[in-house]
């Protein structure tokens, strides 16, 4: 069993040894295979199809499954490597340690927001996004959108989605008002005030390449859902007697029957349950 750590604790060792292995998972073409399977699998709720990545229940088994498959890819790379974690609500300006050189690299240029420093700057001759057609073959971020200006998620925010006790609510998509943690986590249910909030609101400020159903094409994207990850273990660690809905599958006659995944239900691409990824014992911890 390995350690997720805090990306702020680790040693220049670390860095230099995850950034190593994502840089040859990129080379081996790896890489993009993931980021095509994470853009096949974001669905908005207003497409009549399976929703299981976004916008629906599965929001965290998904992704625990997704970042567990980039993380055993890495570890055959490098055994000692593992996912760092991004806490948002901390490590909250752009200039912290995780946009430095020699880790993630910084925000992009005011021009084209191209990203020109760090081991996956474009210029390096490494990082070349293939996988988002209407977007530019280099690397963008645009931190903190300084041109409309957008801040990171709060502690107290991020403790109004874990303080609600229920998983998820009818009718489990982005839509959903009578509360719900992971529509509160995930950040559909904001104010029009506030529009984005916790998860979606990370990807808003990192801006780029962040923004889209390719958002993997930032490495940093690993980093939040590590977090993300984390936040639905401690979800879990105050509200033992919730678990995951809806518990079974949706009635017959119900709109979002067959568009989303119920406890026992297999997730696409890799026939697991939510059920199969609701705790990770035995698999990582987090430090």
């Amino acid at each position: 069993m390995h350690t997720r750590q805090n990306q702020k604790n680790l040693t220049s060792t670390q860095k230099k040894r995850f950034t190593a292995a994502v840089l040859e998972l990129k080379r081996k073409g790896a890489y993009d295979a993931l980021v095509r399977t994470h853009d096949k699998y974001f669905v908005p709720d207003r497409d009549r199809k399976l929703r299981v990545g976004h916008m629906s229940p599965s929001f965290f088994p998904w992704h625990r499954r997704y970042l567990l498959e980039f993380e055993r890819q890495l570890q055959e790379i490098d055994p000692g490597v593992s996912v760092p974690y991004w806490d948002w609500t901390t490590d909250t300006s752009p200039v912290s340690s995780l946009w430095a050189d020699d880790f993630l690299g910084g925000t992009g240029r005011a021009s084209d927001r191209k990203v020109m420093t760090g081991p996956f700057a474009y210029d390096t001759g490494n990082w070349t996004v293939t996988v988002g057609i209407t977007e530019s073959a280099f690397l963008t971020r645009n931190l903190g959108r300084p041109q409309n200006p957008i801040a990171l998620p709060t502690a107290a925010e991020l403790q109004w989605a874990i303080d609600d006790p229920t998983y998820d609510v009818s009718p489990w998509d982005s839509t959903a008002t009578a509360g719900g943690f992971r529509n509160k986590l995930e950040g559909w249910s904001a104010p029009k005030s506030e529009r984005w909030r916790n998860h979606n609101k990370v990807h808003q400020w990192i801006g780029g390449h962040m923004t889209g159903g390719t958002a993997p094409n930032d490495p940093a994207f690993w980093l939040h859902h590590a977090f993300v990850d984390l936040i639905w273990d401690r979800w879990q660690q105050k509200h033992p007697g919730s678990g995951y809905l809806p518990a079974a599958p949706l009635a017959i006659g119900d709109l979002q029957r067959g568009r989303v995944i119920a406890l026992d239900e297999p997730m696409p691409p890799w026939n697991i349950t939510p059920r199969e990824m609701s705790g990770h014992q035995g698999l990582y911890r987090y430090e």
